[in-house]
């Protein structure tokens, strides 16, 4: 398949929009129409009542993005059209609207019978309905799974005006961002400026991963740019499960410059028109982890606690306190979220905890004004171990021993948790999610993991942010002190595991970069190292296979957008012990 020709913008004439747009940019709720529509109706009523003529919002705004399998439901596909229904009959006067909705195909012989939407409308009239062109199936996307498309889209004219509607994967055609071979056929924002487009909107649910938002900009600024012509997206906002999305709707006019840009991770309408805006400055794209990279991270994850906890319909989460920087940086994030009177830390010390931990504990719950409890374990373990002695009759192995302690926390907090109607948050990182270092039916315990995504060392240095710009709520020596799991005398982390530094870097490359071994140890690694993290890669896939969701904020999580087999072969080369050589040994792992 050829690339489609670029086609440049000195033939085609500059275009102004020349009326008063709104970017309405919701938090809509997977797989509830009833809510969204009201969501919407309520949006579309502002933005009218400020003067704004065309209302943008969001793909698949009315029943949510994304409602998976309930788009198989003919009674949730009912309630989708009756919501349509009425939603248009609600319309302000004098406007029109785009919104993001599905429905069936009129042919469904050839691929699945629902589209993916940009529904055309103003009050009591549906006036046009397009079909998303392109539908991702990598990363986190699965939308072939439910939608096919339809012929190219149409325009719809207003007020003189020819406008174009895309759908989020419709503008990200791989020639836009650097790749040789475009991933579609065709391209839908071309197609539609060669029918005489005056303005092209995209309808989008695009989620976050670091460094996206400035991303998602600089290819409207291209785009615009190329065909020069305005555009608008509207992006949704928002936690659903373990996507966020981040909004920062923007639109640029037809020399790529920034006339309006939505909050990020906060419902928000903006109001533009080619006449009535200056110039805004781009944002920044954060290549490594400096401050505002990562308050764009914090903002995320709170934007994600927050979605998660109030769509399942709970106020209050609960938490282990260890006093530990993970757990710190769990309840820190939990209480911007939600409030503090909305959560809870619990401690629960064992004969292996030092006394400072229990004290960073307190410390912590003090600074951040949240209950606090503490559940001390040791009883409890030295009853387990008693009763295990007496069915196997030898002692514990020490790892067998190490991991009840995890097992009782875990009890004793999902207890508490069905106690006081919270939700449970699990406070393991991406570094132990990797490695395995942590424990199926203990830690790893929750409903929810919110920093599931973050590497230890993106873990200490949002911590320190964290203190720079809200008065140092994380007790100093929880930052300071060398990590400990506290489950056998004296431990540290390292006793495992390699210097956080490096295993963080060996697990970016291979899980985020997608590196071979060799290009790993090309890095700079030690082989043996290289070889053994990969190894704990590999072999505990099983566990996270069983982890709570994890609030996504890279490229590439563990989650949906990561599918390995569980009961597999060992595909990937090993390293060999002796020299770094690549080799076939499958050496035995120690887990």
């Amino acid at each position: 398949m050829a690339p489609t020709p670029m086609v440049r913008p000195q033939t085609l004439g500059i275009r102004k929009i020349s009326l008063k747009t709104a970017l309405c940019q919701i938090d809509s709720v997977q797989a509830d129409p009833a809510r969204n529509r009201v969501l919407l109706r309520d949006a579309a009523s502002e933005a009218a009542g400020a003067g704004a003529r065309l209302l943008i919002f969001p793909e698949l705004a009315l029943p949510g993005y994304s409602p998976g399998d309930w788009l198989g439901d003919a009674g949730f596909l009912r309630l989708i059209h009756a919501e349509e229904q009425q939603l248009i009959s609600e319309l302000p006067q004098g406007v029109r609207i785009i919104f993001g909705s599905t429905s069936r195909r009129a042919n469904t012989a050839a691929g699945k019978a629902l589209s993916n939407d940009a529904v055309f409308a103003e009050r009591g009239r549906l006036l046009g309905r397009v079909a998303k062109s392109w539908l991702p199936e990598y990363d986190v996307f699965d939308e072939a799974r439910y939608f096919s498309t339809e012929a190219p889209p149409s325009l719809w004219t207003f007020e003189g005006k020819s406008i174009g509607a895309t759908i989020c994967e419709d503008i990200w055609g791989e020639q836009e961002h650097g790749l040789a071979r475009p991933r579609y056929e065709g391209d839908p924002p071309l197609s539609l400026v060669t029918a005489g487009a005056d303005f092209i909107c995209n309808l989008s649910a695009s989620p976050y991963a670091k460094g996206r938002p400035a991303y998602r900009e600089r290819l409207l600024r291209r785009l615009a740019q190329r065909f020069n012509r305005p555009l608008a997206l509207c992006n949704l906002v928002g936690g659903n499960d373990d996507l966020i999305f981040d909004g920062h709707s923007t639109a640029v006019d037809a020399k790529g410059r920034v006339l309006v840009r939505a909050a990020g991770f906060n419902a928000d309408i903006v109001y533009f028109d080619d006449e009535a805006n200056g110039e805004l400055s781009p944002l920044e794209s954060h290549q490594t982890q400096g401050a505002a990279e990562l308050d764009e991270i914090a903002a995320a994850l709170v934007c994600g606690i927050r979605g998660y906890v109030h769509k399942t319909g709970f106020e209050r989460v609960i938490l282990g306190l260890s006093g530990g920087i993970d757990s710190a940086l769990v309840a820190v994030l939990a209480t911007k979220a939600l409030g503090a009177k909305n959560v809870t830390g619990v401690a629960m010390p064992s004969r292996f905890s030092a006394d400072m931990s229990e004290d960073d504990a307190a410390e912590l719950a003090r600074n951040l004004g949240i209950d606090f409890k503490i559940m001390p374990i040791e009883a409890v373990h030295l009853a387990t171990g008693d009763s295990m002695r007496s069915v196997l009759g030898a002692e514990l192995s020490p790892l067998t021993d190490e991991n009840i302690q995890p097992r009782i926390r875990g009890l004793f907090l999902m207890a508490l948790a069905n106690e006081t109607q919270a939700l449970l948050l699990a406070t393991g990182n991406k570094s132990e999610l990797a490695t395995g270092y942590c424990t199926l039916y203990g830690d790893m315990c929750g409903a929810l993991a919110p920093i599931a995504d973050l590497s230890k060392t993106s873990v200490f240095a949002l911590s320190r942010r964290w203190n720079e710009t809200s008065g140092g709520p994380i007790p100093r020596r929880s930052i300071e002190r060398p990590p400990s799991a506290e489950l056998r005398a004296e431990q540290a982390d390292t006793d495992s595991l390699p210097p956080y530094d490096v295993l963080d870097d060996i697990l970016e490359a291979a899980i985020e970069d997608g590196l071979s071994p060799a290009e790993i140890v090309a890095r700079g690694h030690e082989p043996n190292c290289v070889r053994d993290v990969l190894r704990l890669v590999r072999h505990n896939e099983y566990k996270r296979r069983q982890m709570p969701p994890g609030l996504r904020v890279t490229k590439k999580a563990f989650g949906r957008g990561r599918r390995f087999p569980l009961a597999a072969g060992d595909p990937w080369t090993e390293l060999s012990a002796n020299d770094g050589r690549l080799s076939e040994d499958r050496g035995a792992t120690k887990e």
